[in-house]
C-alpha cells in the first residue's frame, strides 16, 4: 500500500501516556490530554504554548468530547481546557443521558479505560533531521477523546536492550508506521466529519 503524504492542513490524532487523573459519580473527570517536551511513540513532540492561539480561538467549549475519535459519538463537554507547566490540563463532564457516556464512565471507574487522545491540524512544526522528532510549535485542536489503546501499544517494551544499530532502525520504522496509522485514523475521522455535515 502507498504510503499517506501528510501535510500541515490533514487531521491527525495523539494519545497522551498518562492515565485519567480522576472521575466522580457524576461523571466529572480531569486529566491530561497532553505533554510538553516529551517525544512520543510517534516520534513528536508538543512544545509549550502549541495550543495557545487553538484556545483563545475555540475555547474548552469548541472541543468536542468523543468517544474513540468517532465524530458521531459525542459524550460529553470540556469546561476547562488550559495549558499549564506540564501539558495540556483538560476538565471535563460525561453527558450521563448519552448511553454511551454511561458505559464510559462505568469502565473509566474501574480502570479499563484511562486514556485522553488528542484531534488536530499541525499548523507549525519543525523537524530534527539528526533525530527525526518532529516539534510541534503550532496546533489547531479540534477534540479530545476518551480511548482505550495507545496508537503503538509496542512503545511501551523500553526495557529491552538493543545495539545502537539496532535500536536506530527500529525506531526509524515505529515512527513510519506510528504515522501512517495516525494519518489513516484521522483520514477516517476527517471522512465521518464529512459524512455528517452532508453534502455541501
Amino acid at each position: 500500500m502507498a504510503a499517506l503524504q501528510r501535510t500541515m492542513s490533514d487531521p491527525e490524532i495523539k494519545r497522551a501516556e498518562l492515565p485519567l487523573l480522576r472521575s466522580n459519580e457524576a461523571g466529572a473527570f480531569s486529566g491530561y490530554a497532553s505533554l510538553f517536551g516529551v517525544v512520543d511513540s510517534g516520534g513528536d513532540m508538543v512544545m509549550t504554548g502549541a495550543f495557545a492561539r487553538s484556545l483563545i480561538k475555540r475555547g474548552a467549549g469548541g472541543v468536542k468530547m468523543l468517544w474513540q475519535h468517532q465524530a458521531a459519538e459525542p459524550i460529553g463537554m470540556w469546561s476547562s481546557i488550559v495549558e499549564d507547566s506540564r501539558g495540556l490540563k483538560v476538565e471535563g463532564r460525561l453527558d450521563l443521558s448519552v448511553a454511551r457516556a454511561r458505559e464510559a464512565l462505568s469502565l473509566m471507574r474501574k480502570g479499563a479505560i484511562d486514556g485522553l487522545s488528542i484531534g488536530f491540524r499541525t499548523r507549525r512544526a519543525t523537524t530534527d533531521k539528526s533525530s527525526g522528532v518532529r516539534r510541534l510549535h503550532e496546533i489547531d485542536l479540534w477534540e479530545i477523546s476518551i480511548v482505550t489503546f495507545p496508537m503503538l501499544p509496542q512503545a511501551r517494551i523500553g526495557a529491552v536492550k538493543q545495539s545502537r544499530s539496532d535500536a536506530s532502525r527500529i525506531a526509524a520504522l515505529g515512527v513510519r508506521l506510528a504515522r501512517l496509522k495516525a494519518q489513516h485514523a484521522a483520514l477516517e475521522f476527517s471522512n465521518a466529519l464529512r459524512r455528517l455535515s452532508g453534502p455541501s
